[in-house]
C-alpha cells in the first residue's frame, strides 16, 4: 500500500473583495493535488479589483459569483483562510458516516451531495443517514451505532440535540474521527472538529439590517426559533446574535427568551421593542406557520412588525401566517441561503438573510476526515473561534450603508437547493 501524504493546510488571501460580498471565511487560492483525485475544497479561488468572488462549491460543478458595483457604502475586508490538499494512495478506503438532521431540507440534501462529490475523489466510502424530522436525536444515535458496529473511521453529524452526545462519545472511544457540520456540538470538544458559520455573527447582521429598517420606529418582535424543549447551540447562537444586532440586552447568551420582554433597542436609530413571543418552529414551513398563529393570540394589536425566523422555511411560514391574518409588509430576517429563501428575497417575503455555504461544510469535513485516517493533522480553528468558520454572505434588495451586502440577484449564482 502506498504512503499518503498528510493533508497541508496552506493559508492565503482573497485580495480586493467587492464591497457587495461579505465574506467571514473564504478559500484562498491554493495548490492542487498531484493524484487524479483533486479535493474539491482545493480548489483555488481569486478575486479581481471591482469584483467579488465566492469560492469554494465543494460539490461536483464548483460554482462562483461576480458581482460589479457596490451595494453599500461599507467594504468588505479580505479574511486569512485555509486551504486543504489531499492526496489519495491508490486502492486506500476510508469509511465514513454523513449523519444529518433531516433529509428533505434543502440545506441537508446540498451537504450529501457534495459531500458525495467529495467522497468519491478522496477515496471515502460514504454512508448518509439522517433523522426523520429535526430534534429526532433517536436515528442519530441509530445511525451511531451503525458506524461504529460498521467500522468508520468518521462520522460527519448536523446534531438533533444532546442526546446524540452518549453515542458520539461511544464512537469517539472506540477511535472514530468525530466532525461536526453546522451546528456545534454542547460542548464542542466532543468533536475532533468543526466546520461551521459563525452562527452567531449571522444573527447580528440581520439584526443589524433589521434595527436600520425600522428606522427608528417600535419593534413588536416575533422569534421564530427552533426548539422550546432542548437545547442546540445554533438555536441560541443565531437568536441571541440576532437580538445583539438589534441592540436588545441578552441576559444569558446560552438562553432563548431570557431578555426584557419590554425595553428600548439601540441598532439604527435606535426605538422601543416588544417580545410577543418565542415560539419553536423545528426549522419547517408548516411550524413557522404554527408558532406564528401561536404568536399572534399574544399579541394585543396585533401589532407585529418584525419577524426573526431560524432559517428560511419558517420565516416563510411564518409571513404566511401573518398574510392570513392581514399584516402585510413586516420585516422579516432569516438564515441560510437556499435558493428558495433567496426566491423569498427576490419577492419581498424576507426581507434579508445570510447565506451560508454547506457545500464547503461537507468538503472539508469528508476531506479532514479521510486526512486524519490516514495519519494528516486537522486544520487550525478559526482566528479567536473555537471552529472552522466556513463563512457567510448577507443577501438583500434593500442595502444598508456600513452593510456589505449582495443582492437576490447576484445571489442566485452561489445559493443551494
Amino acid at each position: 500500500m502506498q504512503s499518503s501524504r498528510a493533508l497541508k493546510w496552506r493559508t492565503g488571501s482573497l485580495a480586493a473583495l467587492a464591497s457587495a460580498t461579505l465574506l467571514l471565511s473564504a478559500c484562498g487560492s491554493g495548490g492542487t493535488a498531484a493524484s487524479s483525485g483533486t479535493s474539491a475544497a482545493s480548489s483555488a479561488a481569486s478575486s479581481a479589483a471591482g469584483s467579488a468572488t465566492s469560492s469554494g462549491s465543494a460539490s461536483s460543478g464548483s460554482s462562483s459569483a461576480a458581482s460589479s458595483g457596490s451595494a453599500t457604502s461599507g467594504s468588505a475586508a479580505a479574511t486569512e483562510a485555509a486551504v486543504p490538499t489531499i492526496v489519495v494512495p491508490e486502492g486506500e478506503t476510508v469509511g465514513v458516516s454523513l449523519i444529518t438532521k433531516t433529509q428533505n431540507n434543502p440545506f441537508f440534501i446540498a451537504l450529501n451531495e457534495a459531500a458525495e462529490a467529495e467522497a468519491a475523489k478522496v477515496g471515502v466510502n460514504l454512508t448518509l443517514a439522517s433523522g426523520s424530522a429535526d430534534g429526532d436525536e433517536q436515528a442519530q444515535i441509530d445511525a451511531v451505532e451503525q458506524a461504529i458496529a460498521r467500522g468508520d473511521k468518521g462520522i460527519l453529524i448536523t446534531t438533533n440535540g444532546p442526546g446524540v452526545n452518549p453515542a458520539l462519545e461511544k464512537a469517539k472511544a472506540a477511535g472514530i474521527i468525530i466532525i461536526a457540520l453546522d451546528t456545534p456540538l454542547t460542548p464542542t470538544d466532543l468533536a475532533d472538529m468543526t466546520f461551521a458559520s459563525n452562527n452567531f455573527t449571522a444573527g447580528t447582521l440581520i439584526g443589524e439590517w433589521a434595527a436600520a429598517q425600522l428606522n427608528g420606529e417600535k419593534a413588536t418582535i416575533a422569534m421564530l426559533d427552533l426548539f422550546n424543549d432542548k437545547i442546540v447551540s445554533l438555536d441560541h447562537q443565531r437568536d441571541q446574535g440576532f437580538l445583539t444586532g438589534m441592540g436588545i440586552d441578552t441576559k444569558d447568551d446560552q438562553v432563548n427568551g431570557d431578555e426584557d420582554p419590554t425595553g428600548t433597542y439601540s441598532g439604527g436609530k435606535g426605538g422601543e421593542y416588544e417580545i410577543v413571543c418565542n415560539e419553536p418552529t423545528t426549522g419547517s414551513n408548516d411550524g413557522g406557520r404554527s408558532a406564528m398563529e401561536l404568536c399572534l393570540t399574544q399579541d394585543s394589536g396585533p401589532n407585529i412588525n418584525t419577524v426573526y425566523s431560524l432559517n428560511e422555511p419558517a420565516g416563510a411560514g411564518g409571513v404566511a401566517a401573518l398574510t392570513s391574518a392581514n399584516i402585510t409588509a413586516p420585516v422579516v430576517v432569516s438564515i441560510d441561503g437556499g435558493c428558495g429563501g433567496i426566491a423569498d428575497v427576490t419577492a419581498g417575503v424576507i426581507g434579508a438573510t445570510a447565506l451560508q455555504y454547506p457545500s464547503r461544510m461537507a468538503a472539508y469535513g469528508v476531506d479532514t476526515v479521510a486526512a486524519l485516517a490516514r495519519g494528516g493533522e486537522a486544520p487550525a480553528f478559526s482566528p479567536g473561534l473555537d471552529f472552522f468558520d466556513t463563512g457567510l454572505t448577507l443577501v438583500t434588495d434593500s442595502p444598508v450603508d456600513g452593510l456589505p451586502s449582495i443582492t437576490s440577484a447576484e445571489a442566485q449564482d452561489i445559493c443551494w437547493g
